[in-house]
């Protein structure tokens, strides 16, 4: 029994040693805080993020006798691949203050999108495009509706060609599409209304009846797409691409594209609210039907790496002679979050923060307030920094104190090693038995430190979803704060100070961790470069405080506390 104590006692002696050797070393903290976002980037680049499971409700047909969304979408021809290629028609280019958009005749699609105050990923000389018609990236927008002899996203439509320009005064521009059949009677008006200064394009749907039959209305509304990530996209910068759906009994549901690929998409397929939306770093497209209507949310594999996700409104049954007139908005742009807050219920939630989402709205909220002040976003970078570091003070300087604690120690610990050799045992009841009479706790720093890793991450996932910093510069060679450092100035200065904040720190007495800890600022420094400049920036200004108060904190106990017993 004595002996079961004593090897306990070894054990735990050995527990405290290690962990205080691992968990109060600040560069290992930062190291394990930076792993742990990559390690969320690395999922995210997987697709792991599948959406819980939810068994869809029944669908029952509407008192109109209008068939069901499930049975409208059997109904629908397959839709065009890239080995057919997405006909071609006339087609109108439509310019606003903020767009500028494609309309195909061929469909009536929207097929090309620019998004004009923002600037490529790879080129910052070109406007970005958010949706493209082509073999390799395709990406549109697509409705039609569902039934036979009714005009599908690949039935030809009347448009006048040319430019439509938003001038003047005006307010808004309408571009008309129109589709009949002489044959059957019926004429559906297809219009795209756009806003001065909006992302969100209404589409406009009138359907007249002029036969003599009944029409079962049943428009559509997708997005066709490409399962690769955008261009410009890097593993460092890495966030969710692919389609989402909200309800407001399922809220908010990745779909990832793999999974539609092997038939595992889960989501809610049924409700009368939602929308069903496009999402990709910085950016997202959603068709948003207003009113409690019937509707049905859907995804399709279609081949050659294409993929489409769409909803299917129940809008009732049209009589001879009768005509309806619905709209459904049409949001396409950036992950402004005040923007989306006020364009759709769920819509804020692309911008997904995950489990740190209680955490990273209140940053953000902080961030954005602090850059309406200072008017620049890098300097708000800089100043929320401090101001984290001011509110989380009493916790850091206690782990700060700690190892400054650790680090006064450090040459009778070495000694100690020196004296009993390779005899572990006497080491660690030594080393124990010093912690206790110099009152030190080797895992007095760790809770701290972990109680500020999840704001940290947080802040790292705000800085990275903010898409208000796309193109917004901080002082000189810094143009971007999305984008990475061009001069490498910021990940180099990053690598010193993280080599400082090793210095200050206690060294461990094993030399090949001593080598590990030298050499992860080098591997720091190189990741870093990949970065965007804000998320380095912040990097930079941490580091810079942290070594500030961990040098005060250091003089502090070497000079003001009562020094160490000599005696080991």
């Amino acid at each position: 029994m004595a002996n079961g104590s004593g090897e306990r006692n070894r054990a735990g002696i050995l527990f405290h040693l290690n962990a205080s050797r691992l968990m109060d070393n600040q560069r290992l903290i930062l190291f394990i805080v930076f792993s742990f976002s990559l390690l969320l980037l690395w999922e995210a680049w997987q697709d792991k993020n599948a959406p819980v499971p939810v068994a869809p409700s029944a669908t029952t047909a509407p008192a109109t006798g209008a068939p069901t969304p499930s049975e409208a979408l059997k109904a629908t021809a397959p839709p065009a691949t890239p080995s057919t290629g997405f006909g071609r028609g006339p087609r109108a280019i439509v310019e606003t203050d903020v767009l500028r958009a494609t309309i195909d005749g061929n469909g009536g699609d929207l097929r090309e999108l620019q998004l004009l105050p923002y600037r490529g990923t790879e080129d910052k000389n070109q406007v970005f495009t958010l949706f493209e018609d082509s073999q390799t990236q395709a990406y549109l927008a697509q409705s039609g509706l569902v039934g036979e002899g009714l005009p599908t996203h690949r039935s030809e439509f009347q448009l006048n060609p040319g430019t439509y320009r938003l001038t003047g005064g005006a307010a808004q521009l309408e571009v008309p599409l129109v589709w009949s059949d002489p044959a059957t009677g019926v004429r559906v008006e297809k219009t795209y209304i756009f806003k001065r200064g909006s992302y969100q394009i209404a589409v406009r749907t009138r359907v007249i009846n002029g036969g003599t039959k009944p029409i079962d209305l049943t428009p559509y509304y997708q997005f066709t797409r490409h399962g690769e990530a955008p261009r410009g996209e890097s593993f460092f910068i890495h966030s969710y691409t692919g389609p989402a759906f909200y309800t407001d009994a399922e809220k908010f549901q990745k779909v990832a594209f793999k999974d539609i690929q092997e038939g595992k998409a889960d989501f809610q397929k049924t409700a009368d609210n939602g929308w069903v939306g496009m999402v990709q770093h910085h950016f997202v497209s959603a068709w948003l039907p207003e009113g409690s209507v019937k509707r049905e949310y859907y995804t399709r594999a279609l081949g050659d790496g294409l993929y489409s996700a769409g909803v299917i409104v129940a809008e009732g049954t049209l009589e001879p002679g009768q005509q309806k007139t619905f709209t459904v908005p049409l949001y396409a742009g950036p992950q402004t979050q005040t923007v989306l807050e006020k364009t759709a219920p769920g819509l804020d939630l692309v911008r997904d923060y995950g489990w740190l989402t209680p955490l990273a709205y209140p940053i953000y909220w902080s961030l954005e307030k602090i850059e309406r002040l200072v008017g620049n976003w890098g300097w708000a970078i800089i100043i929320l920094t401090f101001l984290l570091k001011l509110a989380l003070y009493p916790l850091s300087a206690a782990g700060y104190r700690s190892m400054a604690k650790m680090k006064k120690l450090t040459p009778r610990l070495q000694k100690l090693k020196e004296t009993y050799g390779d005899d572990r045992a006497k080491l660690h009841q030594s080393m124990a038995e010093m912690y206790k009479t110099e009152k030190i706790n080797p895992l007095g720093g760790c809770l701290p430190i972990l109680i500020q890793i999840p704001v940290f991450i947080a802040l790292y996932w705000v800085l990275l979803a903010a898409v208000e910093m796309r193109g917004a510069p901080w002082l000189g060679w810094i143009t971007d704060l999305t984008a990475p450092d061009p001069w490498y100035i910021l990940p180099v200065i990053m690598g010193i100070t993280s080599i400082l904040q090793v210095k200050l720190n206690p060294q461990p007495m094993d030399p090949m961790q001593a080598k590990i800890m030298m050499i992860m600022p080098v591997a720091f420094t190189v990741m870093f470069i990949f970065f965007p400049a804000g998320l380095v920036l912040y990097w930079v200004v941490n580091n810079i405080l942290s070594i500030a108060q961990q040098w005060m904190i250091n003089r502090q106990v070497v000079g003001g506390d009562k020094p160490a017993t000599a005696k080991t």
